[in-house]
């Protein structure tokens, strides 16, 4: 259905309903969010485009309401969110909104208090009016701002999906769904596909093709004045030829059942795109009362949220072992698929550069493979662009920082917690977080300072039980009996075929560019990378440090 006046709608959710506090940020950036959506409005309702997906936007409206909840004081005049949709031709009974409740909880209360409830897939399309007079289609009237929209009884008469004459000579105002036909429709799987927007676009032509026509199908959802018993309202309209609403109708009894119908359709093939479902009490008020509100008759229900707009709160510039560097967005807390995120990773220094994101953006998010949490794009950009400590990617390579010098911290902490890992010696009890412990005792300031700890030094760190600090002792000694070539993987030694790696540590420090150039499988990039490492003087000093402690092969 086409977007409502969510602001209307959503001022009366509880604050609970968004997982951010109140940000000091938000006072300066309300103007800005306002002016972003009133232009989204602006957009999607006079040209027919919508340059943000339904659930970022209503997410987007959610949060405007919510700040401006925070600091009241900024609040400018009340938005008006249908304003530039207005046209010209009154609709003959207003059309409604549709209240969104955030969750089976609050559907099933809603549930609670009425009876007779129907629920529809919630078709994702553009709203309209049909008039019909003595059985002959007079009029399709636009959405609009539910009061006054545009006439589009010009393309309605070339749409085959829409009955052009009824079988009986009767006046009838029904309200409904125009949408773009799609074959066996998967929600879950495809999402939305534009299907709105295409419908908009081509309604809004001067003319339609049949062919254009022909892709266009109407769900009616509301006969204002039609009988009293949702069933017979069903089978009429069935009988005169609009079928999918009666296709598409089940009566609920609770929230089991409700759920049930949501997840079958979010799941199962559908004729056209839709974003939730909409319960409805057959007892509604007399259409003469209907208004461009929410109703106490019908709510939506959206589908799960496959995008999450979160607000930046802070980037770290994450090192890795090998120097990589990789920017790490700190969020507002949102909630996807049930889970709680508060990072997500931008994947490249080069691409948080094109994208320039800083503290107080809003961004949306996903999960790849409905597990990792992926930045999608930028939403909307704060107005102060906060400067940051960006590592220059000079300074840091895969023979950098085998030591704790200035700005080393990241890269020393991930190359100890690669020593400690599987791939390494597999070291128990040690981890990421017990490196960090240690150097931040001072006890560590160089990648293999480690092997002279003793029970005493230990002993000094606060927080370490005698228990935790006999395992940590006896598991760093243990690694003085780990092989040679485990040892050369813990000290990163490029990847190379483990018969390429056949001999001690001056063997293979003996060997040239060209010498592993010659050997079968080794490639230049890797030849080159090899003769790097065995010959970087650094690595020379960890491999002497080794040969002293009695380590195999050095």
């Amino acid at each position: 259905m086409m977007r409502l006046p969510v602001a209307l709608l959503l001022s009366a959710l509880p604050l609970w309903a968004w997982a951010e506090d109140c940000p000091q940020e938000a006072r300066s950036q309300l103007g800005t969010l306002a002016e972003q959506i009133r232009q989204w409005d602006d957009s999607y309702h006079r040209l027919g485009q919508s340059p943000i997906g339904d659930e970022l936007y209503d997410q987007a409206r959610q949060r405007l309401t919510h700040w401006r909840h925070c600091f009241p004081e900024t609040t400018a005049t009340p938005d008006r969110p249908l304003a530039s949709s207005r046209g010209t031709l009154a609709h003959p009974i207003a059309h409604t909104g549709l209240e969104k409740l955030l969750d089976e909880q609050a559907v099933g209360t809603w549930l609670s208090t009425r009876q007779d409830v129907w629920i529809q897939p919630k078709v994702d399309g553009v709203a309209v009016t049909l008039v019909y007079r003595k059985g002959r289609l007079h009029q399709v009237i636009s959405r609009g701002d539910g009061v006054k929209g545009h006439d589009w009884s010009a393309s309605a008469r070339h749409i085959p999906g829409i009955v052009q004459q009824l079988p009986e000579p009767i006046d009838l105002v029904l309200q409904g769904e125009l949408y773009w036909r799609l074959d066996d429709h998967v929600q879950s799987a495809i999402g939305g596909l534009n299907a709105r927007s295409k419908v908009a676009g081509l309604m809004n032509r001067l003319r339609l093709s049949d062919t254009d026509a022909a892709g266009i199908g109407l769900f009616v959802w509301a006969w204002p004045e039609g009988p009293g018993s949702f069933t017979e309202r069903l089978a009429t309209l069935a009988r005169w030829g609009f079928t999918d609403s009666q296709r598409y109708s089940q009566p609920v009894r609770d929230i089991a059942e409700a759920a049930h119908w949501r997840t079958y359709w979010y799941n199962h093939p559908l004729p056209f795109a839709s974003d939730g479902v909409v319960l409805h009490q057959a007892q509604h008020a007399p259409a003469e009362r209907w208004q461009v509100s929410a109703p106490y008759w019908a709510v939506a229900w959206k589908y799960p949220v496959v995008k999450a707009l979160a607000l930046v709160r802070n980037v770290q510039f994450k090192i890795g072992r090998t120097g990589r560097i990789t920017p790490m967005l700190e969020l507002e807390p949102v909630k996807l698929d049930d889970r709680s995120i508060s990072r997500v990773s931008v994947g490249s220094l080069k691409r948080w550069q094109a994208l320039d994101i800083r503290p107080g953006d809003q961004v949306s998010i996903s999960l790849a493979g409905q597990v990792i949490p992926r930045l999608d794009e930028v939403i909307l950009r704060h107005t102060h662009r906060a400067d940051l400590p960006v590592p220059d990617p000079r300074n840091f390579h895969a023979l950098s920082c085998w030591q704790l010098d200035p700005g080393c911290e990241e890269q020393l902490l991930a190359r100890l917690a690669w020593l400690s890992g599987n791939q390494g010696l597999a070291l128990p009890h040690i981890g990421r977080e017990t490196w960090n412990v240690l150097i931040q005792a001072g006890l560590i300031a160089g990648f293999l300072d480690w092997l002279t700890l003793d029970a005493a030094e230990l002993a000094n760190i606060e927080g370490f039980g005698d228990r935790s600090r006999a395992r940590v002792l006896e598991s760093l000694q243990s690694a003085r009996q780990r092989p040679f070539a485990q040892w050369l993987k813990a000290l990163g030694v490029p990847p190379a075929a483990r018969n390429n790696l056949e001999g001690d540590w001056h063997t293979l420090v003996a060997r040239d560019t060209q010498t592993w150039l010659a050997i079968d499988g080794i490639g230049p990039g890797r030849a080159a990378q090899l003769s790097a490492f065995f010959r970087d003087p650094q690595v020379q000093a960890l491999a002497d440090t080794l040969r002293v402690a009695g380590i195999d092969g050095f």
